[in-house]
């Protein structure tokens, strides 16, 4: 019996037809390249390979790397599948043939840096369909008129879906809250005109949302003075007593862009 490790944040999926579905909702493109995160006992994995022409499954465990290759040693032996016994945040993306899709059962424990990560990333997946926490999911996609830091930063990128919610008893061990399916669709390789303006772009983003309880343009006086606050506000038709939280994406670029293209250090 395989036991989950604390330390890899690992929740085994259990149920055939969950994986299934996930598959499904990554809506894969015909003789897709799947990169799978963390393909823990290989449930996810074995739903994924009737539906691509590869898949490259990322393992940090060290008990459950080889245990992959012996169970899919004839996958692998067909070029259908590859195993690779890393942390996939010291992986070269660019190893990965383009285009590519990210399907998997990703660690709680780090599911903001990895979708940072994916998103950012010199080379981009084409979509990416991901088993999060419930709440996680609902605030990126279901968030009701009322944005955050992480939905506004995947919203920059790409849209993203809730799927469909998965109970906690459909893993090992069972985690305690329920997950969702996320899928982050049409991700642009060129969200930004350049790496410099996506850094600035989010240099904005952090310090509006940097005191939750301050309104947007107190927050941004971290990094502009009040006077440039006042014109871009004005440039973007914004309220004063505007609060970050209820700034939509377009707004929030409308807003980059008046700002002065030199900011201050936060807190200098």
């Amino acid at each position: 019996m395989v036991i989950a490790k604390k330390s890899l944040g690992q929740n085994f999926l259990m149920h055939a037809q969950t994986a299934d579905r996930i598959v499904g909702a990554a809506r894969l493109p015909e003789h897709a390249t799947v990169l799978e995160i963390g393909p823990g006992t290989g449930m996810l994995t074995q739903a994924l390979l009737p539906y691509a022409a590869k898949v490259i499954a990322i393992e940090a465990d060290d008990a459950l790397a080889p245990a992959l290759e012996e169970t899919f040693s004839s996958e692998i032996q067909e070029g259908k599948l590859e195993v690779h016994h890393a942390d996939v945040r010291a992986f070269d993306l660019s190893a990965v043939p383009d285009p590519y899709q990210v399907v998997a059962n990703i660690p709680y424990y780090i599911t903001g840096e990895l979708i940072r990560m994916f998103l950012t990333a010199a080379h981009k997946p084409e979509s990416m369909t991901v088993l999060v926490q419930k709440e996680v999911a609902e605030r990126i996609a279901r968030n009701h008129g009322k944005e955050s830091l992480l939905s506004l930063s995947v919203q920059a990128f790409g849209k993203p879906e809730f799927c469909f919610t998965v109970p906690r008893g459909a893993f090992r061990p069972a985690p305690s809250v329920d997950s969702a399916v996320l899928s982050i669709r049409h991700i642009s390789p060129d969200a930004f005109p350049s790496k410099a303006a996506g850094d600035r772009f989010f240099v904005i983003l952090r310090a509006g949302f940097a005191h939750k309880r301050k309104r947007l343009a107190k927050n941004l006086e971290e990094i502009a003075p009040s006077a440039a606050i006042q014109a871009a506000f004005d440039a973007a038709n914004l309220d004063q007593n505007t609060r970050s939280e209820d700034v939509p994406l377009e707004t929030w670029k409308k807003l980059a862009a008046a700002l002065p293209e030199t900011l201050e250090a936060p807190g200098s």
